[in-house]
């Protein structure tokens, strides 16, 4: 697998053992940590650089980073929390494993930084339960952080102290949502809440907490030591940055990128060695499998940014690109999205629970060569009612492929209606 390095997240993973603190520090790690101790900067003047750098969530949301750190009430009486959001459980996704794996100081040095500005003394990094080998890093890498003074009481000589602890999960795609994620944390049944009211006044343990995912928090300690207008530079106004690419499928080079937000969808492709020699591109999900699957024509006339893929009709969630060639049966692609839907629902709401075991057999039905006409109605009837009625996104995950390769591929369930086999 590929992995290409780029300016803020991936700049030492060319280099070797870069998950040692050792090779991390000689890079400039740490500085940005040091630097605000050493000046008191206040949590305003680091919240506003923040925001000025245009960083947004790297989770799925793109929500704004700098606004979201600004809903931690300052003066609070009691306990607050700071949780990354490292449960990467969605089909398509890998790199925040890699970010874990190659350059594990980044995340924790952003989340100290985070802890500083927010004023949080204890942390979470909520790591997905498949991924032993990544856990073992990270705590290796919290040890050394720990023995070296950046984690801890009174790091670097100063009165700030941050207690960081991984948390490993159980593989339940369920926890990835972040409410469902603190009920992991507490030892419940990983289940999302109803909000409001949301983490930042009642989160973890009932305190006010702020969640952001790994590549978010891996990011800050550039916009810290750099600025956030040098940040911002490297992608395109409202899309700050560089941003982590999952690159699979029928490609000659998956594997993980970092590029400047607002690349050219053609320019990414063309760094994952293009499509497998001798076939031709077919459709490609752009941002995991949860988000809408687009045409080849669509796609290359996009960017890979929040703003560009949703003009598109899609989203560019956690940038999990996978490609897609003239092979592929929409059908056959659709029936595994929907069947991984209906096995990882919690259970919790009606629409989700029932909901994504009707899309699922009926997919099948028609896969199998024993679907009906009016079946199409029917799929598109059940994702309708899906989206927008359960109390976390995932009913909205499982309806959204459906209607998308309806919309743009129709022509191959209808065919297989009717003759009951593929029309590739």
């Amino acid at each position: 697998m590929v992995i290409k390095g780029g300016e803020v997240i991936f700049n030492t993973v060319h280099l070797p053992e870069s998950w040692k603190l050792s090779t991390y520090v000689a890079n400039g790690g740490y500085a940005a940590l040091r630097k605000i101790l050493s000046e008191k900067t206040s949590a305003e003047t680091i919240i506003a650089e923040v925001k000025k750098s245009a960083l947004r969530g790297r989770g799925g949301a793109g929500f704004p980073t700098g606004l979201k750190w600004s809903f931690m009430p300052r003066h609070f009486d009691g306990d607050k929390y700071l949780v990354c959001n490292s449960d990467e459980g969605e089909p398509g996704t890998f790199k925040d494993r890699d970010i874990m794996q190659l350059n594990p100081h980044a995340l924790i040095e952003g989340m100290a930084i985070a802890a500083y500005t927010l004023g949080t003394r204890r942390g979470y990094n909520y790591i997905h339960g498949e991924i032993w080998e990544t856990y073992e890093r990270m705590e290796a890498a919290v040890e050394e952080a720990k023995a070296a003074g950046f984690l801890g009481d009174n790091i670097c000589g100063t009165d700030f102290s941050f207690h960081l602890f991984n948390h490993h999960g159980y593989g339940a795609y369920i926890c990835g949502e972040e409410t469902a994620l603190l009920e992991s944390i507490e030892g419940k049944k990983g289940q999302p809440r109803f909000k409001p009211p949301f983490p930042a006044s009642f989160g973890l343990y009932g305190k006010p907490t702020t969640i952001n995912n790994t590549e978010t928090f891996a990011s800050i300690p550039y916009i810290i030591r750099e600025g956030g207008q040098k940040f911002l530079e490297l992608g395109k106004p409202n899309n700050g940055g560089t941003k982590l690419f999952s690159v699979s499928g029928h490609v000659n080079r998956p594997g993980n990128f970092e590029v400047p937000m607002g690349t050219p969808f053609a320019e990414l492709l063309e760094m994952a060695g293009g499509i497998r020699d001798g076939h031709t591109f077919k459709a490609c999900i752009p941002g995991g499998s949860s988000t809408p699957v687009l045409p080849a024509e669509i796609m290359m006339q996009c960017t890979m940014d929040y703003d560009s893929i949703a003009k598109a009709g899609s989203a560019l969630g956690a940038g999990s690109v996978i490609i897609m060639d003239e092979t592929v049966c929409m059908v056959k692609a659709l029936e595994r999205l929907s069947y991984f839907y209906f096995e990882e629902s919690c259970g919790q709401c009606t629409p989700c629970r029932e909901g994504t075991g009707w899309l699922y057999r009926v997919i099948h039905r028609i896969e199998h060569g024993q679907g009906r006409p009016e079946d199409l109605d029917l799929l598109s009837d059940v994702a309708h009612n899906i989206g927008g009625r359960t109390i976390c996104g995932l009913g909205d995950a499982a309806a959204m492929p459906v209607q998308a390769m309806l919309k743009h591929y129709r022509h191959e369930f209808e065919h297989h209606i009717e003759h009951g086999k593929c029309m590739v």
